[in-house]
């Protein structure tokens, strides 16, 4: 039992591993509700599209040597309007559209990097830097996580309305579009704060992946969250441990381990539930 324990415990003696396994706990918390709406709302592509288009943001962040958030937040200026325009192109349609403005956004992000001048890392901007979190951006994600939380509560009527009925919700007062912008705004606000642990591409891995398998386990919306924010802590948790005793990047350990988790999920919980989850919330 003292190898078990101390097995267990080892990892968190680290004032490097249990920072990180705080700032996963904040994402965690703002992600599984808000995963659980993009899931619901269909919207995970433009949500992955948005994150992979603010690579350039993140490379110019890094060599003007400003914060990562910085960079993040330039991006997401950049991309949305990117998206939505291109999504709008007559004669290619919305997914070849934004399909196009993301490869040309990652590729410009590619060459920036590829200057002499770039102090970061790719891998680091790609995958992020979880064990190396500041306090301050501990702060950050708990500001995160207090305001996705306050906003998802605010506009729970409009959104559950918009999931339940898209085609009548004007009817009762809630507009679709403006349901999809807000949600997207949080994914762009999720994304500028989660981009100095988790990096360019695997911010998706911990906002879908989770509600993805919390999907499978509920058909009710509140327990969906609840789920998926364990979820998404549990495999934060597993992906440090991986991380830490296989010395392995710890941004891609969790990202495994959210896939592992949906895979086991998906096995025991064969077929898609929670298509009416908004119906029975």
């Amino acid at each position: 039992m003292a190898e078990v324990a101390d097995f267990l415990l080892e990892p968190w003696r680290s004032g490097i591993t249990s920072r990180a396994l705080v700032e996963i706990a904040l994402l965690a918390l703002a992600a599984g509700p808000l995963g659980c709406w993009v899931v619901l709302y269909g919207l995970s592509y433009s949500a992955e599209s948005l994150a992979h288009a603010l690579f350039p943001g993140l490379v110019v962040a890094s060599l003007a040597g400003l914060p990562l958030e910085a960079g993040a937040l330039l991006g997401v200026a950049v991309a949305a309007p990117a998206i939505a325009l291109s999504g709008r192109l007559p004669g290619i349609g919305a997914d070849a559209g934004i399909a196009v403005a993301v490869t040309s956004l990652l590729g410009l992000g590619a060459l920036l990097a590829l200057s002499p001048e770039t102090p970061r890392a790719v891998g680091e901007l790609l995958f992020g830097d979880v064990l190396g979190v500041t306090d301050g951006e501990l702060l950050l994600a708990a500001g995160l996580a207090l305001a996705t939380l306050a906003a998802l509560a605010l506009a729970h009527g409009r959104l559950l309305v918009v999931g339940f009925d898209r085609a009548s919700a004007r009817a009762f007062g809630a507009r679709p579009h403006t349901a999809d912008l807000v949600l997207l705004g949080l994914v762009g606000a999720f994304t500028v704060i989660a981009v100095q642990a988790l990096g360019n591409l695997l911010i998706l891995a911990l906002l879908v992946g989770p509600a993805a398998s919390a999907r499978l386990l509920t058909d009710r919306l509140p327990p969906m969250m609840g789920i998926a924010a364990a979820l998404a802590l549990l495999a934060g948790t597993a992906g440090l441990y991986l991380s830490y005793y296989a010395d392995t990047a710890a941004g891609a350990s969790i990202a495994a381990a959210v896939v592992a988790f949906h895979l086991v999920v998906s096995a025991a919980a064969p077929g898609t539930r929670g298509a009416a989850a908004a119906a029975h919330a």
